[in-house]
C-alpha cells in the first residue's frame, strides 16, 4: 500500500521519512547513516554483531518498491538514504538492474556526485537507455567538466543503437556555449537539422544561446528566423543574444515584436530587455519596461529590481538605483556589484567604498572579481590612490583573488593620473598577466595629463604593437607633443596616421528627447533648429563671460591662431547638444547627453557654469564615466 501512496503523492518526502520507508535491516547496516534521534525518540538499539543486510529482509520488498523509493530520493535530493538503498540493492543482487541503476545514476548526478554517477554508469552492462545518457550529459553540462558532456554525446552517437532527443541536445549545446566551442556547436546543429527536433523550441533556444555565447549573432538570427513555432523561451534567447553582443537596439525591437505577436513577456524577457536598455542608454525604454513589469505583477521580484537598478545607474539616475537597492528583500552578490559599480561610474567613490565595507562586514557577502573591479574603478574615478592600493592588496592577500587585467588597469590609471609613474611602471612589470591595450592606454592617458613625453612614447610603442590600426593612440601622442609645443613631432605623428590610412574618430554627442535621439558633430550646422542652437550658445557665452570665464584652448592641438582655436572649442558637440536641450525642454528639466569621446577641459568648465546659470542638472556620459553638473559643480570634483 505504501509504494502506491508514494507514487500518487505530489510532494517529495523528507529524508527522515525516507529512512522510515527503507527495510528495517537496511537501517541497521551503517549507524553513521541513521538520522540523529530527537528528544522524543526511544534510545537506539545496541549495535548488532553481524551486518543485518546479510540476513533476509523481514518483510517483502520487490523491484517496484525500490524503484518508487529511489524516485522519491531523486525528487528530494536525498543522497544519504539513496546510498544506503544502493548498498541494499548490491547485496540483494538488484544493483545492476537497468531501471534501478538508472534511478541511482539520476540520484547521484542530481546531487552533484557526477563522478560516482559515471562509475555506476560505466559498470552497467545495459546502457541502451536514452534517459540514462541524458542524465549524465546534463550533469556534466551543469557541474563540469563540460568537455565530458560533449565526449559522452559523441560516444552516444557512436553506439549506433540510440538517437539523441530533445533532452539531449540542449545540455550539449549548453556545454558548447560554456566552452565557446563553436566547432562542436555547429556539429550538433548539423545533426539537429537532419532530425525532427529542428523544430523543438528548447533545441532552437539552445542553438541560439550557443551561437550568441560564441559571438555569432547572425547565425543565431538565422536559427530564430527559421523557427516556425516561437514561444517565450525562443524569444528570450534571441533577445539575450542581441543584448549580450552589443546590439541593444535589436534586443529592444525584439521585445516589442514579441508583445505584438501575442507572446506575453516573462520576467526573463524583462530582465534581458532592461539590460539592453541600460547598455544603449535608452532611459525612456527602460522606464517603459519598468512600468510594464509593475503592471504585470513582477514589481516585488528582486531579479527585476536588480536589473532596473543597473539600468538606472547606467542611465545617469544613480539616486533611483539606490532606492531600488534599498527595496531589495534579499541582496545577492550581483545586486551589491551593480550598486557598487553604479556609484563608481558616477564618481561617488565614498559611497562605493562604504557599500563595499557593508557588504563584507554587515551582510557577510563574499566579494568576487567584479566587486573589486567596481571598487577599484570608484577609487580611480575619485582619485583615491592610497585606497586603491589597499583594496588591491586586500583582494590578493585576504580574498586570494588572482588579479585580472581589469584590476591592473584601474590601479595603473589612478597611479598614472596622480603622476606616480614609477609605481605604475612597477605594477606593469609585476603583472601576472600580459599587459593589454587598456594598461598601456591608461599609462598613456596619465602621460598626457602630466606631459611625460618620454614615457608616452614607450606606451605608444606598446600600443601600436597591440593595436596597429587604432588611430586614437596616434592622436593621443600627437596631442601630448602639441601640449609640449613640439609641433613638428605632432605633425610627424599625424602624417604617419595619414600614410597608414588611419582616421581620427569624429567626436559626436547625443541627446534623447520625446523618444527621439538627436546627434551632433563638432561645428555641426545640419540640425533643423541649428540657428536657434547657435543663438542659445551665444546667449550662454555672454552670461558666462560675466563670471570671468576665459576660454581654455589647450584641447585644440593644431598650430592655428587663438581666435580660430576659440571658435573650434565653441562648436564642440556636447555644447550643441546641451543648447538644443535647453531650448527644447521646460526650465528645470534634467538633461542627459552621451558623448563618444572624453569631455575636454574647457567644455567641463563651461558646463559647470551653465548648470549654475540655468539651474539645471546636466549629466554627461562620456567614454570613461558620468559627470553630474549641479549648481556649478561636477561630481568628478575635476578629476577625470
Amino acid at each position: 500500500m505504501l509504494p502506491s501512496m508514494l507514487s500518487k503523492s505530489t510532494a517529495s518526502p523528507s529524508p527522515a521519512r525516507l529512512y522510515r520507508l527503507l527495510p528495517v535491516s537496511s537501517l541497521q547496516t551503517n549507524s553513521h547513516l541513521r538520522p540523529a534521534p530527537n528528544a522524543a525518540s526511544p534510545p537506539p538499539s545496541p549495535p548488532v554483531q553481524n551486518p543485518a543486510f546479510l540476513s533476509p529482509c523481514p518483510y517483502p520488498y520487490n523491484h517496484n518498491n525500490y524503484a518508487t523509493i529511489l524516485r522519491s530520493c531523486v525528487l528530494s535530493r536525498a543522497v544519504r538514504p539513496g546510498r544506503q538503498l544502493h548498498a541494499r540493492l548490491l547485496v540483494s543482487g538488484l544493483g545492476l538492474d537497468a531501471v534501478l541503476a538508472t534511478r541511482l545514476v539520476d540520484l547521484y548526478a542530481s546531487c552533484g556526485l557526477v563522478s560516482v554517477a559515471r562509475r555506476l554508469f560505466d559498470e552497467m552492462p545495459n546502457q541502451g537507455n536514452v534517459f540514462l545518457w541524458n542524465v549524465l550529459i546534463r550533469a556534466y553540462a551543469r557541474d563540469g567538466p563540460r568537455e565530458a558532456a560533449i565526449e559522452l554525446y559523441r560516444e552516444m552517437l557512436a553506439c549506433g543503437s540510440m538517437e539523441p532527443d530533445n533532452f539531449t541536445y540542449p545540455p550539449v549545446l549548453k556545454a558548447c556555449a560554456a566552452l565557446l566551442d563553436l566547432g562542436a556547436g555547429r556539429e550538433v546543429h548539423d545533426r539537429v537539422m537532419r532530425t525532427s527536433w529542428a523544430a523543438d523550441v528548447f533545441v532552437c533556444a539552445g542553438l541560439i544561446d550557443m551561437y550568441a555565447k560564441c559571438g555569432c549573432v547572425d547565425e543565431a538570427w538565422a536559427v530564430f528566423d527559421s523557427t516556425t513555432v516561437r514561444d517565450a523561451v525562443v524569444w528570450n534567447s534571441m533577445i539575450a543574444a542581441c543584448g549580450q553582443n552589443g546590439r541593444p537596439a535589436e534586443a529592444l525591437a525584439l521585445c516589442r515584436n514579441m508583445a505584438a505577436e501575442g507572446i506575453a513577456p516573462t520576467i526573463v524577457t524583462l530582465v534581458s530587455a532592461i539590460s539592453a536598455a541600460a547598455d544603449a542608454g535608452a532611459l525612456p525604454r527602460g522606464r517603459e519596461l519598468h512600468g510594464y513589469g509593475w503592471r504585470r505583477g513582477f514589481g516585488s521580484q528582486d531579479k527585476l529590481k536588480t536589473s532596473l537598478l543597473d539600468m538606472y545607474a547606467k542611465s545617469g539616475w544613480v539616486t533611483v538605483a539606490r532606492v531600488l537597492f534599498d527595496q531589495l528583500f534579499h541582496r545577492e552578490l550581483i545586486s551589491w556589484n551593480a550598486m557598487i559599480c553604479g556609484f563608481g561610474m558616477h564618481g561617488h567613490a565614498d559611497h562605493a567604498c562604504e557599500l563595499f565595507r557593508r557588504m563584507r562586514n554587515e551582510a557577510q557577502v563574499m566579494p568576487d572579481h567584479i566587486t573589486f573591479v567596481g571598487v577599484l574603478s570608484a577609487c580611480n574615478h575619485g582619485g583615491m590612490v592610497q585606497e586603491a592600493k589597499e583594496v588591491f592588496d586586500l583582494m590578493v592577500t585576504v580574498y586570494s583573488i588572482k588579479p585580472m587585467v581589469q584590476h591592473y588597469t584601474c590601479l595603473v590609471d589612478v597611479l598614472g593620473h596622480s603622476g606616480r609613474f614609477k609605481e605604475a611602471s612597477d605594477v606593469i612589470k609585476g603583472m601576472l598577466v600580459k599587459p593589454d591595450s587598456g594598461i598601456w592606454g591608461a599609462l598613456l592617458n596619465g602621460c598626457k595629463i602630466h606631459k611625460n613625453v618620454e614615457l608616452a612614447e614607450l606606451a605608444l610603442h606598446k600600443l601600436i604593437e597591440l593595436e596597429p590600426e587604432d588611430a586614437g593612440n596616434y592622436v593621443l601622442l600627437s596631442n601630448i607633443y602639441a601640449q609640449s609645443g613640439k609641433w613638428e613631432e605632432a605633425a610627424r605623428v599625424r602624417k604617419l596616421m595619414t600614410n597608414r590610412g588611419l582616421k581620427k574618430i569624429i567626436a559626436c554627442s547625443w541627446i534623447e528627447l520625446k523618444g527621439k535621439s538627436h546627434g551632433f558633430l563638432v561645428g555641426d550646422a545640419s540640425h533643423p533648429r541649428s540657428d536657434e542652437i547657435y543663438e542659445e550658445l551665444e546667449r550662454l557665452e555672454g552670461l558666462i563671460s560675466q563670471t570671468g570665464y576665459v576660454p581654455d584652448t589647450t584641447s585644440v592641438f593644431h598650430n592655428v591662431e587663438d581666435d580660430e582655436k576659440r571658435n573650434m572649442v565653441r562648436g564642440h558637440s556636447e555644447r550643441l547638444a546641451i543648447a538644443f536641450g535647453l531650448i527644447s525642454t521646460p526650465p528645470g528639466t534634467k538633461l542627459l547627453v552621451t558623448k563618444n569621446l572624453r569631455v575636454c577641459e574647457d567644455c567641463h568648465v563651461v558646463i559647470k557654469l551653465i548648470s549654475q546659470i540655468e539651474q539645471r542638472e546636466i549629466i554627461i556620459r562620456d567614454v570613461n564615466r558620468y559627470h553630474h553638473f549641479v549648481n556649478g559643480e561636477c561630481s568628478c570634483k575635476d578629476h577625470w
